[in-house]
């Protein structure tokens, strides 16, 4: 009898639910968009009813593209959002308020408060900065803005989970309220040191640790679906990470050294480094990575908020483009950007800048400016970021980085790929699974349940589709670099009042 693997993906724009057999080919898929809420500007929420009703529709959809039972799936492995948080009743499993998603800044002011007063104690225990990203000040937000939130933690009503804790709880009917290592390391209230929720920052923040999740290893058995709400179904849940982690794991970057970029909504590299936090002066991210056999692996990590987003805004705000797999042959139809270029900073600027009050820029543009050479400045702006990120990696790791592996929708785009080679200056390897954060849910999954011993195994799953490699002179590369950040500086502190 056949294995089958479940893989699901929550990501910020869609979910995504991938079925692989036991020789871990991908045999079927289900994806479902959900809908973005915009109430006021800088302001980002979800439905998380739309989201689970989603993850029911996706998971459907891909048995009966495999055309297998849901009773065959012999484990579930499950990635998230990372930041995006979210308070429920515990007694009607009804939201109090929608999901605050990561690209939230509605409490950048608060954040800048607790930064002067918590920002390096927050900084050492953490690993990140304190800043709107995280899930700490959503989760403020919300209990100090709902009405009879308050009153609900008191009666021990509300439980807050990010989106993983969400799913499991829904998937098991109540019964598991739990996350992961790498998932709590994304929230600013887990010491990183202790593998524990911080007294201390949750007594400054003034957030009750009772309505927090039991934080567990990335895979194990958490429990099982609930067949009143999961297709007459009993499958283990046995694996759960955090989106960016899962695709590290997913592209096979266990040893020290390793990275990874996953091209999305927004654009995060990982490099792994090993049993010891790096801590990094220029503006990354020390985080978990995930914890496996009572033993923590970190990551540094360089995130940038808006990458495919950008592209979305071109179709959908501009309407420039149709669809977004146009972008790459408009881009390729000019031999430059005519001088334009574009730093999609809408929700401000993440990694290494650090700046929540820059605001996109489009500069350069003359009346010769077509919408092709804005096609192709969005493009490289990509590229760009992702350089920024890598080059502070380097330095601050120590660590020579001769390869880069790459995930997401985004890698099927040719002209960006091999510009992200040329303004690197090293090889990006693409590999046969680009839908790396499912595949890595999935590999966590099956590690839980027993069927791999060590990672080496999984090691040799990984399989080579396309090498790009560098071809723009170092001249060239260091000119339009140069001219880049000269475009990033002009963004910066727009929306600081």
């Amino acid at each position: 009898m056949k294995k089958y693997y479940l893989g699901l993906d929550q990501g910020t724009t869609g979910t995504t639910a991938l079925l692989l057999d036991q020789n871990w080919d991908s045999v079927a898929r289900g994806y479902k968009e959900h809908k973005q809420y915009y109430p006021k500007p800088g302001w980002v929420e979800h439905d998380p009813v739309e989201i689970w009703d989603n993850i029911l529709e996706t998971v459907d959809m891909a048995a009966k593209e495999a055309k297998i039972s849901i009773t065959d799936i012999k484990c579930i492995g499950l990635d998230n959002q990372g930041e995006t948080v979210m308070l429920w009743d515990k007694a009607t499993g009804i939201p109090v308020y929608n999901a605050i998603v990561w690209q939230d800044r509605r409490t950048a002011s608060q954040a800048d408060e607790i930064s002067s007063k918590y920002g390096e104690m927050i900084h050492e225990k953490t690993g990140v900065v304190v800043d709107a990203y995280f899930s700490a000040t959503k989760i403020k937000w919300i209990i100090d803005n709902v009405e009879g939130v308050k009153e609900k933690i008191e009666k021990d009503r509300i439980i807050a989970g990010t989106l993983d804790s969400w799913m499991i709880w829904k998937l098991t009917h109540g019964k598991v309220h739990v996350t992961d290592y790498s998932t709590a390391s994304r929230t600013m209230l887990l010491n990183i040191h202790t593998g524990q929720w911080d007294d201390e920052i949750l007594e400054a923040l003034d957030i009750p640790k009772k309505i927090l999740p039991e934080i567990r290893e990335s895979a194990e058995i958490y429990g099982y679906t609930d067949p009143l709400d999961f297709f007459g179904a009993e499958i283990p849940i046995s694996g759960s990470i955090v989106d960016q982690q899962a695709a590290l794991f997913g592209q096979a970057c266990f040893k020290p050294g390793t990275v990874k970029t996953t091209y999305g909504t927004g654009c995060f590299m990982l490099m792994n480094t090993g049993d010891k936090p790096v801590y990094s002066p220029n503006g990354l991210l020390t985080t978990i990575g995930w914890g496996l056999n009572k033993k923590t692996t970190f990551a540094l990590d360089g995130g940038v908020y808006i990458t495919g987003a950008a592209v979305q805004w071109l179709r959908d705000g501009l309407k420039i483009i149709e669809k977004a797999s146009q972008i790459g042959e408009l881009a390729k139809s000019v031999e430059n950007t005519g001088g334009v270029y574009f730093v999609p900073a809408f929700s401000g600027l993440a990694a290494p800048h650090w700046d929540q009050y820059a605001r996109g820029t489009l500069i350069g543009i003359t009346g010769g400016t077509t919408r092709e050479h804005i096609a192709r400045a969005t493009e490289e702006s990509i590229a760009y970021q992702v350089s920024d990120n890598l080059e502070v990696m380097r330095k601050d790791s120590g660590i020579p980085i001769e390869v880069m592996r790459v995930d997401g929708g985004a890698v099927k785009d040719e002209f960006l790929m091999q510009f992200q080679a040329d303004i690197l200056g090293i090889p990006v390897d693409v590999p046969v699974i680009t839908e790396t954060t499912a595949l890595g849910a999935a590999y966590l999954a099956a590690y839980g349940i027993g069927e791999f011993h060590d990672l080496n195994e999984l090691e040799s799953k990984w399989k080579l589709y396309k090498r790009y490699e560098p071809k723009m002179s170092s001249e060239t590369r260091e000119k339009l670099l140069y001219e880049w950040h000269r475009a990033v500086e002009r963004s910066k502190g727009w929306a600081k009042e």
